[in-house]
């Protein structure tokens, strides 16, 4: 079996995918894998800016508009290109149409490919969040989904549409519930203006914002270390 592909979904801005695809872009590369993110948010590609002047062997970065059918055909020759390397994809706002569209060009490659399909549906505390899900799961009906409720919106138990929706126990019949650290938005948006990967943040931020951003790098390891951990 090759190396698994990760979607870091939500189909929804300001849900915190950007951030969910850093994080586990730095477990990944700590646990010694090779990385090939795919970037298909081209309106704020945020996540390949940071980490393509960091490129190399291990980490190789690539942008795809998965809004066509020519970004899908790039992305699964990418993902037949680095078989051994870990896909990351993070996916732009708005981006059920071309999963509708065009994600079975993915879908029925992946027994080819020799890959598994891992999703992280990251979402906030509103209806849609939720309500998205079901356009991916009607693409990739047989992925496997874990849910991150993203706790920058509040306590897990404030999630109370999905906590009590029917997605809820579709999702944790294969995947699990998961909660997403907070990170305190100075830090945050020092990765983001910076353009930094969390490797490089964590050796030039001031120390305070280390101690941060070291507190949520253990915190998003443990969280990984749920499902991906070997």
């Amino acid at each position: 079996m090759n190396a698994p592909i990760f979607y870091v979904g939500g189909s929804k801005g300001g849900v915190g995918k950007s951030k969910v695809s850093f994080a586990l872009i730095d477990y990944l590369l700590d646990a010694e894998k090779g990385v090939l993110l795919i970037e298909s948010d081209t309106a704020n590609p945020d996540v390949y800016k940071a980490h393509l002047p960091h490129a190399s062997d291990v980490l190789v970065c690539r942008e795809c508009n998965l809004d066509t059918s020519d970004g899908w055909i790039e992305l699964v020759n990418a993902a037949d290109e680095f078989p051994r390397h870990c896909m990351v994809i993070n996916s732009a706002a708005r981006s059920g149409p071309g999963i509708e569209k065009y994600g079975m060009t993915l879908r029925t490659t992946l027994g080819e490919l020799d890959r598994d399909l891992v999703t992280f549906w990251v979402i906030n505390r509103q209806r849609d969040s939720v309500e998205l899900l079901r356009g991916f799961l009607n693409a990739f009906p047989d992925a496997l989904v874990h849910i991150c409720r993203n706790t920058y919106y509040g306590k897990p138990e404030k999630f109370e549409l999905y906590n009590k929706s029917k997605s809820r126990e579709i999702i944790e019949r294969k995947g699990k519930t998961l909660d997403f650290p907070d990170l305190a938005d100075r830090v945050a948006d020092r990765l983001y203006s910076g353009r930094m990967p969390i490797k490089k943040a964590m050796a030039e931020l001031p120390i305070g914002d280390r101690a941060e951003l070291g507190r949520w790098k253990n915190a998003c390891a443990d969280m990984f270390g749920q499902v991906i951990g070997e």
